[in-house]
């Protein structure tokens, strides 16, 4: 799929890129997969706001995504490729030979008409989904379970992979798309391919009004506040000489948030930080 620059016709549209969805052949979405979303605005259940810059956006249904693909031994045939509206990536929606219907994440070069299959027989070809045992080290993979049958947690978004390094015992050893090593078990199911839409990291918001679409509501500089609403708040004119940080004090830089958890231990290497990380 490839990205679109907008002719500067009005100012909002002379930095904006827009996907040309050519790689899409259905615009509406199959009913009997549809679920009404939920929106809080940011709201908790006393109508107190919990997550700040949240609120408004375009009208979404959620798209009911086949994420434990445990329908084994039962092709399906790609009937569509189709545009979601809550996720970076597209979608497919598989027709089984059984007549039931499901949505799965579209891997890049997955075409209509394709067959698509689940379990221990399937082949090694994009859209296929097998326990991380069945398949080739040095396999390219994606929508990855961290516990079997719970449904893929892992590598979702548009244009990511992981890649299976080896396997030893029960455990699988992946390398995410961060380049972060980690160990999974063997007996999860992963999809083979790369996602596809790899031309979403190109596109460009061009504007702050197509941000407020998304959901997004504006964000205000610690620096602009007063000293009552913000540590970086106050000073005569502009003025630095604090540490980043939220609102509530907690550093915005290098400060550590994950607690010691019990998967620690299947980590084998953090991702590098690097400069840009």
């Amino acid at each position: 799929m490839a990205v679109i620059q907008l002719n500067p016709r009005t100012p909002g549209q002379r930095f904006m890129q827009v996907a040309d969805f050519s790689d899409l052949t259905k615009k509406d979405p199959e009913k009997a997969l549809l679920e009404p979303v939920k929106r809080t605005g940011g709201r908790n259940n006393r109508g107190r706001m919990t997550s700040r810059h949240r609120g408004g956006g375009h009208k979404r249904r959620l798209r009911l995504i086949d994420f434990k693909r445990a329908h084994d031994g039962v092709p399906a045939t790609v009937a569509a490729l189709e545009y979601d509206p809550n996720r970076s990536a597209n979608i497919a929606l598989l027709h089984y030979a059984d007549g039931t219907k499901a949505y799965i994440l579209a891997p890049e070069g997955l075409k209509v008409g394709a067959r698509v299959e689940s379990g221990e027989s399937a082949d090694i070809k994009p859209g296929n989904a097998l326990k991380l045992k069945h398949i080739p080290v040095g396999t390219v993979v994606h929508a990855i379970e961290l516990k079997p049958g719970a449904g893929a947690q892992l590598v979702r978004g548009a244009g990511v992979a992981a890649q299976l390094m080896a396997k030893e015992g029960k455990f699988a050893l992946l390398k995410l798309p961060s380049g972060e090593q980690r160990m999974v078990l063997a007996e999860c199911r992963a999809s083979i391919g790369q996602v596809g839409n790899l031309d979403h990291e190109n596109i460009s918001i061009g504007k702050a009004g197509r941000s407020r679409w998304l959901g997004k509501r504006g964000h205000v500089r610690g620096i602009a506040m007063n000293p009552v609403d913000h540590p970086h708040g106050g000073g005569e004119g502009r003025s630095k000489g604090n540490h980043p940080q939220s609102p509530w004090g907690t550093p915005a830089k290098g400060y550590k948030t994950r607690k010691k958890k019990p998967s620690d231990r299947y980590i084998i290497s953090r991702r590098p930080r690097g400069k840009h990380s």
